[in-house]
């Protein structure tokens, strides 16, 4: 068993232990919704649910108070940790099943008391037990990830057994993105997880280097420059498509496309409340419209609720200083920490201008403060931006030009890295996030 570290926060306890309430509030909801689903209609079925959701709530929170499992957690690999959620959940249950026998819950059968219960069960461990400690981990890995990011990449000559040697020691100093080889039936293998590109020409490797976000050095082993005799051990290499594909990217857009259209109407309702609650709030404009550069470079105008005073950047571009910004209004402090504000960002996303994944764009007047210290920026222009990031999972709103320059990194790692399945990743943990209450 391992030990759990330390103890968490006052405030961190009362973070978990509301968003385990919410969760095991919305497995419950979601469990009576199955049984409504394979049932006929129950009679009094809006009276049974709020019955049903009370006595989940207090037998969840009972569970808590026992167990003291909102406090326990340290790690997504703390047995303990584990334990007190598994009996914290079983108490709920109880609850629950004692609602049902005392008759305080009424169920058409016995059939459908069994399925409420069961399903009840596996919908809490999968919110409260799986994805508390997904958004843990995601914590415990976030040092490493930015330290990873900012180191200074590499790319290996040749495929031989010194160069994955080489490979293999170099990674103590550079982020080594993979090898070189002037063979092509080699390209698209994996070496120790390490992808092999094939380059021919010094224009072939600019457009590769390009493509990579930029490579600060290529390391040569001792014996390159002789005829290749690369023999590879088979069990350490794969066959994988490296990076994006022209298809992934034409797939991407289509996700993009028929995404954004879905969610406009979707989400239509709650544009029409926020642009009501912005126009109450001061009278002025109610989206609010800035230039920013995107895709090759060029500019297009991205588009939000408008949170802040008009006169927010009266005099000079300023950047957002956080929840304590004192340019907000009270709506859009609201809308800020909901990230209700970025919801007109779909339509930027149906036009082209932007991609559900990407990085975020950034004004000229800060992309040439950027590019004084990292002139990789530009690299970025390869790929739509973004409506959230990898590097906002990590860096969050960036007030500095520190700030900017990790965010620039963990772009470059992104850009190095980026695919569909990645894309996918970026996409679950932004709404573990959201709904976990994480400021970004």
């Amino acid at each position: 068993m391992v030990k759990e570290k330390g103890k968490i926060n006052a405030r961190t306890g009362r973070r978990i232990f509301f968003q385990d309430a919410l969760f095991s509030l919305l497995s419950s909801v979601l469990a009576f919704m199955a049984v409504r689903w394979i049932s006929d209609p129950i009679p009094h079925f809006t009276t049974i649910l709020a019955k049903w959701l009370g006595v989940s709530i207090v037998g969840m929170i009972t569970g808590m108070l026992v167990t003291r499992s909102h406090k326990s957690v340290r790690r997504y690999h703390s047995f303990s940790a584990a334990q007190r959620i598994l009996l914290t959940v079983a108490i709920k249950e109880i609850f629950l099943v004692a609602s049902l026998v005392a008759r305080l819950v009424e169920l058409p059968s016995v059939a459908l008391s069994v399925i409420a219960i069961l399903v009840d069960l596996g919908f809490t461990l999968f919110f409260v037990l799986y994805l508390r400690f997904t958004l843990d981990r995601i914590s415990s890995e976030e040092k490493g990830i930015m330290e990873k990011a900012a180191r200074m990449t590499a790319l290996v000559k040749g495929t031989s057994p010194e160069s994955i040697a080489l490979a293999a020691k170099a990674e103590d100093i550079y982020d080594v993105v993979g090898f070189l080889s002037t063979n092509p039936r080699k390209a698209g293998m994996l070496i120790d997880g390490k992808a092999v590109f094939h380059c021919k020409n010094n224009k072939e490797l600019d457009e590769l280097v390009a493509r990579l976000g930029g490579v600060d050095c290529l390391l040569f082993s001792k014996n390159e420059g002789v005829p290749d005799k690369d023999k590879e051990d088979g069990k350490r290499i794969t066959f994988q498509q490296d990076g994006m594909t022209k298809a992934g990217h034409l797939l991407k857009r289509g996700i993009d496309i028929v995404g954004s259209a879905i969610l406009l109407v979707v989400f239509s309702p709650l544009f029409l409340v926020c642009a009501i609650a912005v126009k109450l709030g001061d009278g002025g404009p109610v989206i609010y419209s800035q230039e920013r550069i995107g895709l090759h470079g060029k500019p297009f105008y991205i588009h939000k609720f408008r949170s802040m005073r008009t006169d927010a950047e009266k005099g000079s571009p300023a950047l957002y200083a956080g929840d304590s910004d004192d340019r907000l209004t009270g709506v859009g402090r609201f809308l800020r920490a909901h990230h209700l504000d970025e919801l007109p960002q779909l339509w930027n996303v149906l036009r082209g201008d932007m991609s559900f994944i990407g990085y975020r764009p950034e004004r000229r007047f800060y992309i040439d403060q950027i590019e004084k210290h990292n002139p990789r920026y530009r690299f970025l222009y390869q790929i739509r931006p973004g409506v959230t990031s990898y590097a906002t999972l990590y860096n969050g709103y960036t007030d500095t030009i520190d700030k900017m320059l990790i965010r620039l990194d963990l772009d470059l790692y992104y850009l190095r890295n980026h695919s569909l399945a990645f894309d996918a990743k970026v996409l679950a943990l932004t709404f573990l996030n959201i709904i976990a209450g994480k400021r970004f």
